[in-house]
């Protein structure tokens, strides 16, 4: 199928074919009809797969149809990177002639915002929390929006922000069209979901948790002492035989974030962070240094895991598994996108077997473990990259059997 076929007008038809967009993806193919005839969707699909453009596309269509004034559309995303993105896909996509769109995100300047929504802007982008500021303080009015979409909406839930949005569905008029998209679907977020839509359409092109074909997944068993001695390796020895051009690894905290890519930087590699309590304009040049080839290595907490849309990421590392299973299909929903293939590496510590069978159980899929081989009486960590973070070597011992299972324990000194 083409865009021409799925009802799109010769304005759209051509930004998207000056971006590339030759063929629709599955939630495009089955979202855009839908959004085009005004009807309230719920869509379920893979990260990566155009979820944007699925509904931006149909909803600028709409919308620009009749001039209005006022805040026509809505989007609600959980996260500022996911904001910025929705933000510059809008850009791309809307013919000249287009109405203002403004990004409303915390930590960012509040009169700034202010200014932006005064001068007229017909698409808001925001998240929960400063949209709410903004509602309080009379700066935004709500009363004229005809589109609400819900990006992301589990997500949404996961970080608390269930009653900032039903806060904010108080501020909006009754009669609206509202889209809802999402990789993964909780049932919590379908009751909101059926609750606030009337009718939806459900479109699911893919099983719901399911992680990408395109991403190649395997699982690095290790011993918790080990783990950045195994990163380092990774990075280092293996790089020569793999090309870790552009990686992306992923901690569960903020300090974890922040030791990694100081032992990084210490190791000469170009590396960066992002996590909650760096300021928006220190993620925000993060994420354009790695966008731009200038870090090779970033290193992130899972705000990062949504709205992190960059091209060619090779590999996503997680140095911790996800405590959410469904955070770990968003994490490596950031590598094999757009058709391109990509590679996801965990680092498994024995206690955290029992989060990755839960991970495979919501996938679907068995992880592949890979024992790495002895080298010089240790796995393939080199004596040299244990060194540099006071980690022990370590030796395999043999499981009971053919199939047996394998554990790691640490080399007594003197052997």
């Amino acid at each position: 199928m083409k865009f021409a076929e799925l009802g799109l007008k010769p304005a759209y038809l051509r930004r998207c074919e000056s971006l590339g967009y030759e063929e629709p993806t599955p939630i495009q193919e089955g979202a855009i009809p839908v959004v085009l005839t005004g009807a309230d969707l719920i869509g379920c699909a893979e990260t990566g797969t155009g979820k944007t453009a699925a509904f931006l596309l149909p909803v600028m269509q709409r919308t620009g149809e009749t001039k209005r004034p006022g805040v026509r559309v809505l989007v609600l995303a959980p996260t500022r990177e996911l904001v910025s993105q929705i933000n510059e896909s809008y850009k791309q996509l809307a013919p000249k002639g287009s109405p203002r769109c403004a990004a409303v995100i915390g930590g960012a300047s509040m009169s700034e915002q202010t200014n932006a929504l005064r001068r007229g802007a017909g698409v808001v982008v925001a998240t929960p929390g400063r949209l709410l500021d903004h509602v309080e303080r009379r700066t935004i009015d709500l009363s004229y929006v005809e589109v609400l979409v819900l990006d992301e909406a589990d997500r949404m839930l996961d970080m608390g922000f269930l009653p900032a949005i039903r806060r904010i569905l108080s501020e909006l008029p009754e009669k609206r069209q509202t889209l809802l998209f999402s990789a993964t679907m909780s049932p919590e977020i379908e009751s909101l979901a059926r609750s606030t839509m009337k009718e939806p359409k459900l479109v699911e092109v893919s099983p719901r948790g399911s992680a990408a074909a395109t991403v190649e997944q395997m699982a690095y068993p290790c011993a918790l002492e080990s783990k950045t001695a195994l990163l380092i390796d990774l990075l280092e020895r293996e790089r020569e035989s793999e090309n870790f051009e552009r990686v992306l690894v992923f901690t569960r905290t903020r300090r974890g974030a922040e030791r990694l890519s100081h032992i990084l930087l210490a190791r000469d590699h170009k590396v960066n962070r992002i996590h909650a309590d760096r300021t928006q304009p220190q993620r925000e040049a993060a994420l354009r240094g790695f966008k731009e080839g200038q870090t090779r290595v970033l290193v992130a907490t899972d705000i990062a895991a949504r709205g992190l849309d960059v091209e060619s990421v090779s590999h996503v590392i997680n140095y911790d598994v996800p405590e959410q299973p469904e955070d770990y299909v968003h994490r490596i929903g950031r590598t094999g996108r757009a058709g391109k293939r990509g590679r996801a590496i965990t680092l498994v510590t024995p206690v955290d077997e029992i989060s990755m069978r839960a991970i495979e159980r919501l996938t679907g899929q068995a992880v592949e473990r890979v024992v790495l081989p002895s080298f010089g009486g240790a796995p393939a960590i080199t004596q040299r990259a244990a060194a540099a973070v006071g980690a022990k070597p370590f030796r395999a011992m043999r499981g009971s059997g053919a199939g047996g299972r394998r554990s790691f324990r640490p080399r007594r000194a003197g052997r």
